[in-house]
């Protein structure tokens, strides 16, 4: 921990952004959910599922409509935007549980290094409060990922991803206490493949994403009166389908005409299509909470609000059946509109992801941006925005001269992503051309693929022998920037 307070005390100055004082420094709330489609809100065609609070933050600031994630899965997405570290340079690539090179830790995900600096650390650091409800998945308690050593002075929701699977746990983590919430929990996991399906049978005393927004409203209203950072890592859409029955009960009965009974993983659903329906609701609904605790404490138009997802819509399974994994149904939502692949795919579909920004005065409201970016950029936007430095050898590059009206550079950095899962992945885009190569760990890997992500974002025109230069320089920037990871590795031939 010394070691990287010293090395934080020397990046002061480096990166500049605009020498606010504390006075003047915005909040930042920054909102993420988890494996929401880019077709699954209002403000971005979706037709079935409400989402006015979400629209609005949309009609009060800007949308962007070329924003990707970090990578096509939960942990390394977060890995990547919390350190600013593409995919071919950050230390978590793949969702790797932590008792698999530290069986001292029985849950949890494998956690990024004490050497690592976060955004929180340089926001703490700066004098902000910082604090966090949510999934974490970057390490186990008392691990160097430990939220609470990555700069959060406050964590409280799921550390690892697998126990967030249920939505009634059993408990939650308060830093590094267990807070027991359920007498009875209901398991992630369990079939019903004959016999009625009932609600009631998957349902506990607490739910869990209630108690993570009430936390979330407390956070607010105890640091109105100095500069926060607010991380809100909230667990819906992700399977499995577990919303109370009141949320469930605002959608049509005539929406499902056969219950989900668990064969395509996660738990079983007598009314699949509105229970997934009921979680978008909600998240929505948790976003309106946080609008209004801001503007209750008097502090909404001084803070930066982003909103974004992990990754994409939940891939199919069972080929069986029309249910994807956790019994979702992206065709009759049109989760992910006409973008190509699900999650654990580095297509438009798995990794082009919706994003707004809210803040009054700086953002223009009611605007739509198709400027590309990802969330390697993020940790420099927020250091440009409230005026912080941060570290030097970050990936991504600021947004916040296009967020705040600019025009979008020439020509931006390289995207790139290296994602070992899901049978060996690798992407990088360079303005409007994407190339692309899955099946690398496989034993018949696919070919080299090269879209133009602008007049085909639904990658249904494969340019590689009408482009192959495309190849050759997407090899050449892999080259230069694929570090070596042991743990998550992946090869590329010619690279």
């Amino acid at each position: 921990m010394i070691r990287k307070i010293c090395r934080m005390s020397v990046l002061i100055g480096l990166l500049g952004g605009g020498g606010l004082g504390a006075a003047e420094r915005p909040n930042v709330v920054f909102i993420l959910a988890d494996d929401l489609g880019y077709g699954e809100l209002g403000c971005y065609g979706q037709s079935k599922i409400p989402t006015p609070n979400i629209d609005a933050l949309a009609s009060q600031g800007t949308r962007f409509t070329r924003h990707y994630s970090g990578a096509p899965v939960c942990a390394p997405a977060r890995c990547v935007l919390m350190t600013g570290k593409h995919g071919g340079h950050a230390e978590i690539r793949g969702n790797r549980q932590a008792h698999l090179s530290f069986p001292e830790f029985k849950e949890g995900q494998h956690p990024i290094s004490a050497e690592a600096v976060t955004m929180a650390e340089v926001f703490r650091d700066a004098g902000y409060a910082t604090g966090a409800m949510g999934k974490w998945g970057l390490g186990p308690v008392g691990s160097t990922g430990d939220p609470n050593k990555q700069g959060f002075d406050l964590f409280f929701g799921y550390n690892c991803q697998a126990v967030a699977h249920s939505f009634f746990p059993r408990y939650l983590w308060h830093n590094d206490k267990q807070i027991e919430i359920n007498k009875n929990p209901i398991p992630g996991r369990s079939k019903k493949p004959k016999g009625e399906v009932r609600l009631e049978d998957y349902q506990a005393e607490n739910y869990a994403p209630y108690l993570m927004i009430d936390k979330a409203e407390e956070f607010i209203d105890e640091n109105k009166e100095k500069p926060f950072f607010l991380y809100l890592a909230f667990i819906e859409p992700h399977v499995s389908i577990h919303p109370p029955q009141e949320a469930v009960d605002r959608f049509p009965t005539e929406w499902d005409n056969e219950p989900y009974r668990g064969q395509c993983g996660y738990i079983p659903h007598p009314r699949p299509r509105a229970g997934y329906a009921a979680m978008i609701n909600d998240l929505d609904r948790y976003v309106g909470r946080v609008m209004k605790a801001l503007e209750k404490t008097g502090v909404a138009d001084n803070t930066l609000v982003v909103f974004t997802s992990d990754n994409g819509t939940t891939h199919p399974g069972n080929p069986s059946t029309h249910f994807h994994i956790g019994g979702c149904d992206a065709q009759f939502f049109n989760s992910t509109l006409d973008l190509k692949g699900y999650k654990g795919s580095v297509y438009e579909g798995g990794l082009r992801v919706p994003m707004i920004v809210r803040y009054p005065g700086k953002v223009a409201a009611g605007q739509t941006s198709d400027a590309p970016g990802y969330f390697a950029d993020w940790f420099p936007t927020l250091c440009e925005a409230t005026g912080l430095a941060g570290p030097e050898a970050l990936d991504g590059e600021s947004l916040w001269p296009v967020i705040t009206g600019g025009e979008p550079k020439a020509e931006r950095k390289p995207m790139v992503w290296v994602y070992p899962e899901y049978g060996g992945q690798v992407a990088v885009q360079m303005g409007d051309m994407k190339v692309l190569r899955r099946g690398l760990k496989t034993k018949s890997p696919g070919d080299w693929e090269v879209y133009d992500v602008v007049k085909d974002r639904g990658e249904q025109q494969n340019l590689a022998k009408e482009r192959p230069e495309w190849i050759e320089k997407a090899k050449a920037i892999l080259k230069q920037q694929m570090s070596e990871n042991e743990l998550f590795s992946v090869k590329v031939p010619g690279v």
